[in-house]
């Protein structure tokens, strides 16, 4: 008889003990991936088109569901379906309704698909997304099908996460390089052809024809070229506004001359394309940028406000950008290199007109020094308070949203005036309300005046005036109040 080790493993039924333990290992300690059910694998389908201008949702849907439905063909049936019409690409999942109402579906353990499938890798990822959502996938066992591997995706395979990479490499650099091809395209046509490329008419100027899209293929489509022209009710009045600029008079005092001989403020004129406008009165804001538009000098400019993206949380890069307009320098406009349309103004009186913007800030009179600027707010309105010279010292005003450039309201609260040497004395004192015994100099002394405007700032800490009892307190959540002694 045979004699067997006490170290060799024992078979049983064909099966030694190693391979069940190992059998065991490889089952447990992970989430199981769905496995094929006996009708086959239940699908969640997912598509996008990005705009619904230039592509047509039905059309765009029906072909990437045909895509989807050919993959998993013999595998199963699409039971569920998600699909996000103007979303675009760059856009993270959390941030589609239809991908983000998707990824909730995924997180629930009842779910009514075990897979999801796709048209094309560019309707779903975008750059890294892949990479970032992959681990989801994963942690929740749904597989992830897709045209370009040909079925599942393999989240563990060199070659499949190589191809993601590729392919979301391609997908980014297809909309940069629309991207820079649009801009560069639209930089030329306003510099060498002075063509309108579209939006609202400035104020003063009407959209005419001007012949044939220079596109063949748009023109045969019926568009036409359009162009400005000097609109005879509100020309005028831009002609106007320039010429009482020139003569010296502030922005306000024409805002205000505007409403009192009651000429309809650019909304009013124009109601159609200003229905987000409230089409009431002449504005401060709306004087100072038909002052500051070089399109009334009969050239045409581009890119004077250009579309700029940026992280929405730095802290967290995976939830993307967002698009913001900023306004550009006059060096970074694209102005076309001949007159494009009639002209409300010359270009000399145009840049004489920028020349007398009242400049800002310390600059303008450096013998005057406002240390508590922006740091103060009313008590009454909410509003930030102005910096003023007042009797030859720094003082601070609200006029809760009152200016020159309309009428005062009899029943507005009276303007609101501190001196800044009234609040400097105080400010030691809620140093160390706020800060505490920490906020103590270690001799005993009380902190500079200019070092608690320091830590002010540094923790974006707001001081409010309240006028009616006189007292100053802070923007805390615990709140620090002072009396302030407006004597004299």
């Amino acid at each position: 008889m045979a004699s067997r080790s006490p170290s060799a493993p024992r078979e049983a039924g064909g099966e030694t003990e190693t391979d069940s333990l190992l059998a065991w290992a490889e089952g447990s300690g992970r989430r199981r991936v769905a496995q094929p059910r006996q009708d086959g694998l239940r699908f969640a389908f997912y598509g996008r088109v990005s705009t619904e201008d230039h592509q047509d949702p039905v059309t765009s849907r029906a072909r990437q569901r045909d895509q989807a439905a050919a993959l998993v063909g013999g595998h199963g049936r699409v039971v569920a379906e998600y699909f996000d019409v103007g979303y675009s690409r760059v856009l993270p999942w959390a941030r589609r309704p239809e991908a983000a109402a998707l990824l909730v579906a995924m997180a629930d353990p009842d779910r009514g698909f075990d897979a999801i499938v796709v048209g094309e890798y560019e309707r779903a990822f975008y750059g890294n997304q892949f990479a970032q959502m992959a681990p989801l996938f994963e942690h929740y066992g749904v597989q992830l099908w897709m045209p370009e591997t040909g079925g599942p995706i393999d989240f563990t395979a060199e070659a499949h996460e190589q191809l993601m990479v590729n392919l979301g490499i391609q997908s980014k650099r297809e909309i940069t390089r629309t991207r820079i091809r649009v801009s560069t395209a639209m930089a030329v046509q306003t510099r060498e052809q002075g063509r309108y490329l579209g939006g609202r008419p400035p104020y003063g100027y009407r959209l005419v024809d001007a012949g044939p899209h220079p596109n063949r293929a748009h023109a045969a489509w019926g568009r036409r070229a359009r162009r400005l022209e000097p609109d005879p009710q509100s020309a005028p009045i831009v002609e106007w506004i320039f010429a009482q600029r020139l003569v010296g008079h502030s922005m306000a005092r024409i805002t205000r001359a505007l409403n009192d001989m009651c000429i309809p403020c650019p909304s009013a004129a124009d109601p159609r394309r200003n229905a987000h406008r409230s089409k009431q009165v002449w504005r401060l804001t709306t004087v100072r940028t038909i002052l500051a538009n070089p399109r009334y000098t009969g050239r045409q400019v581009w890119n004077r406000q250009p579309s700029e993206h940026d992280l929405i949380d730095p802290f967290n890069t995976g939830l993307g950008h967002r698009q913001v307009q900023r306004w550009n320098l006059p060096d970074g406009w694209v102005i076309s290199a001949r007159p494009a349309h009639p002209a409300l103004v010359s270009e000399a009186d145009f840049i004489a007109v920028q020349g007398i913007q009242t400049p800002r800030g310390a600059a303008a009179r450096p013998d005057r020094c406002y240390l508590l600027a922006g740091l103060l707010r009313c008590g009454v309105c909410g509003r930030r308070l102005e910096s003023c010279w007042a009797n030859n010292r720094a003082a601070y005003r609200c006029r809760h949203g009152h200016s020159s450039a309309s009428r005062s309201d009899p029943d507005r609260p009276k303007n609101l005036y501190i001196r800044e040497d009234r609040i400097l004395p105080h400010l030691p004192a809620l140093h160390v309300l706020l800060t505490g015994p920490t906020g103590a100099a270690p001799d005993g002394a009380s902190p500079d005046p200019k070092e608690v405007i320091g830590h002010l700032r540094s923790c974006k800490i707001t001081l409010i005036y309240e006028p009616e009892d006189r007292t100053l307190w802070t923007s805390t959540p615990k709140e620090v109040k002072t009396t302030i002694d407006q004597r004299p």
